[in-house]
């Protein structure tokens, strides 16, 4: 009997010792190592600089929202905050312009490659013109009042609403900054709506993170995929807002 008991106790071990090594082997991936090392800044006297240069550059390519780093800075720092959001908010508007500028002189070379596989949208060609379909929930959500079953549609329709409510939600701006230079949304027009939107996303999220403290961090970093479904939520309500508003 008690040899029994001693082998089941060392198969038991054996289970365990693979099991740890299993999960050892496995590599996150890159888009989690891309995450990491936003974070890795927040610990550097670089940070400010790496917050400015990745919300310049997630306005047209980068594939992480700049909240990532915003918040370990907070943290960090929180009575700081406000200067961070000022910062954060800045770079990604110039940023935006840039990307207003690649959907103007480059959409059908370099703009439609980071649609497709920076922001993960498929292109369709509708009318004769390359466009993007709107998942089947928010055309089943808005109706005839969302202006169409494509983002183009919606553009002729709503303008600049768009700009000013995909700033407002942790999703791809670079899909919007480069779109909205396509359907040619006056550029004063983008630039208003580019600046309040950012502003009060980065702004509230920074003054929470003043607050709120270490938690923060720690939910985020739990439930980052989960927080991603919740931005595309978001979304549906900003478009449900506008309709309740208009």
């Amino acid at each position: 009997m008690e040899m029994k008991e001693e082998n089941n106790r060392r198969k038991e071990q054996e289970e365990q010792e693979a099991g740890l090594s299993s999960e050892k082997k496995k590599k996150p991936g890159p888009v989690r190592r891309l995450y990491d090392w936003m974070l890795s800044w927040a610990d550097s006297r670089y940070g400010l600089h790496a917050l400015v240069i990745i919300s310049f550059a997630e306005s047209s390519f980068f594939p992480i929202p700049p909240d990532v780093l915003l918040i370990a800075l907070v943290l960090g720092a929180s009575t700081r905050w406000y200067k961070f959001a000022f910062w954060c908010t800045l770079a990604s508007v110039v940023g935006g312009v840039a990307g207003y500028g690649i959907g103007v002189f480059g959409w059908e070379t370099i703009g439609q490659w980071i649609v497709q596989h920076i922001a993960h949208m498929e292109l369709t060609e509708v009318n004769g013109r390359m466009d993007i379909a709107l998942p089947a929930y928010l055309v089943t959500g808005m109706g005839s009042s969302l202006g169409g079953e494509y983002l183009f549609q919606v553009y002729d329709h709503w303008n600049a609403w768009i700009v000013f409510v995909f700033g407002l939600t942790p999703l791809p701006y670079k899909l919007v900054t480069i779109t909205a230079g396509v359907a040619r949304v006056n550029l004063p027009v983008f630039l208003i709506a580019s600046i309040l939107s950012r502003a009060l996303r980065f702004f509230l999220v920074a003054w929470i993170l003043s607050k709120w403290g270490d938690p923060a961090r720690r939910f985020i970093d739990r439930y980052f995929n989960l927080l991603t479904i919740a931005f595309i939520v978001l979304l549906l309500g900003g478009f449900l807002v506008l309709k309740l508003v208009m």
